[in-house]
């Protein structure tokens, strides 16, 4: 039998089709659509020498337990706080993403979703839908600005952060940023300004656009005292990971007019109940915050292309590592390092 590439959430229907042609013969695709991970059979777990994974389930160490001949585990797209890198680090197992694939459709998405706000999409069509006549007035949103009057500040300025900061400044927005991680002289290369902390950034920001992976670092990195650290009017955009945003202090500091409004494309919990207190504020007959929450259900990604793009290169991420035994793409390389040279020495003596 063929070694297998088990694929337990994936986010598309039908076969795997595009992954199977990356492959050829070597190696055969498992998928599965459930959460549900008991319903993968034991063998498959057993046979499998690389899992692609998408953000649906948790690789923690014991579902890594359940793989003994697993070589490495790709994330199919950025984000990987759903990997317990360590755990796989020691168990020599490489884990790796696919950085390049959604640069293009998240960068859109957070400009479409600023755009909303700042031209008042949102508010004019449900003013026409609940009244055609009534609502045919341009002065009903409160949220719509010249754009070449808004400083647009990014928070991360990596792949993603890049690309929507070139396009909101394309747009003839004031652009600036904060990433203490990029070196000295990145804004005078990509022509941006530059602030040295996240307080001036929230204070200078009229639209705050985050773009930071989900780390202890960065884990609600928006919350309370930064929300009252932004302008009264300012918009924050998240397109990056849910837990980067503190959702209970959100929805007070929505609920209380501290800022001017969100737009969220990933949440700390997917997809958030009905119940919960944003939820349940937003959903209110006559909300307060009807036009100022606008929700997408992590869907910054997507574009038929996008998609391909995902199963395709994430496909030849894990065939490139399972035939080399390297990858330029590995997030966990000092971990897997430090447990293959412990194994190699346990080998030898």
């Amino acid at each position: 039998m063929p070694n297998i590439i088990l694929q337990p959430d994936v986010q598309f229907d039908g076969e795997a089709d595009l992954e199977q042609a990356v492959y050829g013969s070597r190696y055969k695709v498992v998928t599965s659509k459930s959460k549900n991970l008991g319903g993968i059979p034991e063998q498959v777990w057993h046979d499998a020498v690389a899992m692609v994974c998408y953000h649906e389930i948790e690789v923690t160490d014991a579902v890594l337990a359940r793989m003994p001949n697993c070589r490495v585990v790709v994330r199919a797209g950025v984000g990987f706080d759903n990997i317990d890198l360590a755990a796989a680090g020691r168990r020599g197992v490489a884990v790796c993403n696919t950085p390049d694939y959604g640069t293009m459709d998240v960068a859109d998405h957070a400009i479409a979703m600023s755009l909303a706000f700042l031209r008042g999409l949102v508010q004019y069509n449900s003013a026409l839908l609940d009244d055609p006549i009534d609502g045919w007035r341009f002065q009903i949103p409160t949220t719509i600005r010249r754009l070449s009057t808004q400083t647009f500040g990014v928070v991360g300025l990596g792949r993603i952060g890049t690309a929507t900061a070139l396009r909101a400044k394309a747009l003839g927005m004031k652009v600036i940023f904060f990433d203490p991680y990029r070196p000295t002289g990145t804004e005078l290369a990509v022509g941006l300004g530059r602030v040295n902390s996240l307080e001036d950034l929230l204070a200078q920001s009229d639209v705050v656009s985050l773009h930071t992976p989900l780390t202890t670092e960065t884990r609600h990195l928006i919350s309370t005292a930064e929300l009252a650290a932004m302008k009264a009017d300012a918009l924050l955009v998240n397109t990056a990971r849910g837990g980067v945003v503190d959702l209970a202090a959100l929805t007070e500091a929505l609920a209380a007019g501290r800022i001017g409004g969100a737009a969220l494309d990933v949440l700390e919990q997917e997809p958030l109940p009905a119940d919960h207190p944003l939820m349940a504020l937003w959903r209110a007959p006559d909300s307060s915050i009807r036009h100022k929450l606008m929700l997408s259900p992590h869907a910054a990604f997507y574009s038929p292309s996008s998609l391909v793009d995902l199963r395709q290169k994430s496909a030849r991420t894990a065939l490139g590592y399972l035939e080399s035994g390297s990858s330029r793409d590995c997030v966990n390389r000092d971990l897997y390092d430090a447990a293959v040279a412990v194994q190699r020495r346990s080998a030898v003596a």
